[in-house]
């Protein structure tokens, strides 16, 4: 309640160079709670934290430019079909023994944290509609969310993947896409000249949507590994920060591509 209402104010009111400051914050913040999800702490992880800010500056010189957003994107999608490989091999019962070391692991959040600021940005900085975008892509990460919670809660019964994320339920991930459906189809209704035809933007949230779960589960295989319940303790009642926006890390990407795809560029 209190922290939706400030995230939408950023959106809108803030310039895209200080909305871009203001998310590296939170970027960061997930850092730290990687690097001790990775079994990184105090002086390594403060020195994981100031790569990320190194790489995050970097990316800021590149994300105003289609072509290096695009490369950005295909590295993130890459690193997501191989979080999918993982999931699945654990559910499955398999071992990913290299993804249980340290440098792996700190490396991969890299590609975990740094594609979703640079997509966030892009989003953020597009002619005309970036705030428009940006909230559309928040809302539908939250209609996901919402709707697989409760339609779960209604009708699931059938796992998902007990092994990584046992109160998910496969009727609950239907009802979570199909609301970010309805999301999707009543902005292109609405906004029809904002972001591409609106059947490609249809299948964008469906697919955004999706991506959404995969970031989930991504995020609660690794604190599973870690043997961790939550990222951290900065929200009360809510953990840390990866734990609000471990679906938005694997959306974000997604959405950002499929929006330079459909025709939006900068």
């Amino acid at each position: 309640m209190v922290l939706v209402p400030l995230v939408v104010w950023g959106v809108l009111a803030l310039p895209t160079a200080y909305f871009g400051l203001a998310l590296a914050a939170f970027v960061l913040t997930g850092a730290w709670e990687w690097a001790d999800l990775s079994g990184y702490r105090r002086t390594a992880g403060v020195a994981y934290v100031l790569a990320v800010i190194a790489v995050l500056a970097v990316l800021w010189k590149f994300v105003a430019s289609p072509t290096a957003v695009m490369m950005i994107f295909a590295a993130a999608l890459l690193w997501w079909l191989g979080a999918l490989v993982w999931v699945i091999r654990y559910q499955g019962g398999g071992v990913t023994p290299w993804m249980d070391l340290k440098s792996v692991r700190i490396f991969v959040g890299l590609l975990v944290l740094a594609p979703t600021w640079a997509a966030m940005l892009a989003l953020r900085g597009t002619t005309g509609v970036g705030a428009e975008l940006v909230l559309l892509l928040l809302v539908l990460v939250w209609g996901a969310d919402t709707g697989a919670y409760f339609a779960g809660r209604r009708f699931g019964k059938t796992k998902l993947a007990s092994r990584v994320s046992p109160g998910k339920t496969v009727e609950g991930v239907v009802g979570g896409v199909l609301l970010a459906g309805c999301v999707t189809a009543g902005y292109a209704l609405i906004r029809p000249q904002a972001a591409g035809p609106a059947a490609g933007l249809f299948a964008l949230g469906i697919v955004t949507a999706l991506a959404s779960v995969l970031g989930d589960l991504t995020e609660s295989l690794v604190k599973r590994r870690a043997g961790r319940k939550d990222s951290g303790v900065l929200i009360p009642g809510h953990g840390g920060v990866l734990d609000r926006i471990d679906s938005l890390t694997a959306a974000a990407p997604v959405f950002a591509l499929g929006v330079v795809l459909l025709g939006r560029t900068h």
